[in-house]
Formats: structure tokens, C-alpha cells, sequence
């Protein structure tokens, strides 16, 4: 089963807690719910939306959605979320999070590959 992560802006925010917590109790426990089935492999309602960004529909109110990408089969990042009236922007922003998040990902790598480097020199 993936572990399921929030995508974190640099300052510790999470867009996906800011949406979710403005939810009202009723599409709270609906996206809830959504959250635990993809934490559970139950991805039959996930589309792809384009550039590694998966939609899940939850079939309550305007229509919400949960935005994602897999980094990996064991890791899933929730990027935001929003309904079908918010759909064309939600899915944009979502592209944008992941594009973010693969390039600090890879920029964290370099920098520990880089330190690795140096302490090796350094040992010698």
C-alpha cells in the first residue's frame, strides 16, 4: 500500500490542507474517505489529467476531486483539490505542484550527491 504525503509549498503549507480544511463536515468525510481508499490501492476512480497528474472523482456535491501524482508505486503526493466548477484551474495549479515538486526533488538529490562527494574527498 503507498504512503500518502502532502505536497508542501516551501513555507510548510499545504495546499491540499488549506482546501480540505475550508471543506464543509459532510465533503470532509467524503474526501476522507477518498484519501483512505487510495492509501489502500482502491485507485478505480483516478484519471490522468496530463504531466503525471491523477484525478479522483468523488461523486458528492459540485462534484469534488482530489488531485495527485505517484513518486514511485509506493509513494502518492496530494497536490489539492476542488470541484467541477474549479476543475480547469485546479488541474493547472496541480501541474504546476508536481513540476515543483520533481525539480526541488531533484535539486535535493544533487545537493546530498554533491556532500557525498565531498565527505568521500575528505576521507582520503
Amino acid at each position: 500500500m503507498p504512503e500518502i504525503r502532502e505536497y508542501l509549498y516551501e513555507d510548510g503549507r499545504s495546499p491540499f490542507a488549506i482546501w480540505f480544511d475550508a471543506l464543509e463536515p459532510r465533503a470532509a468525510a467524503k474526501v476522507a474517505t477518498a484519501q483512505a481508499k487510495i492509501e489502500r490501492g482502491e485507485v478505480g476512480k483516478l484519471e490522468p489529467v496530463g504531466e503525471g497528474v491523477l484525478e479522483y472523482k468523488i461523486n458528492y456535491g459540485p462534484g469534488y476531486r482530489v488531485y495527485l501524482a505517484y513518486d514511485g508505486p509506493k509513494l502518492v503526493i496530494l497536490l489539492g483539490g476542488g470541484d467541477k466548477t474549479t476543475q480547469d484551474g485546479d488541474i493547472k495549479d496541480a501541474k504546476r505542484l508536481w513540476a515543483e515538486y520533481k525539480r526541488r526533488k531533484a535539486e535535493a538529490s544533487r545537493k546530498a550527491a554533491e556532500e557525498a562527494r565531498k565527505r568521500a574527498k575528505m576521507k582520503r
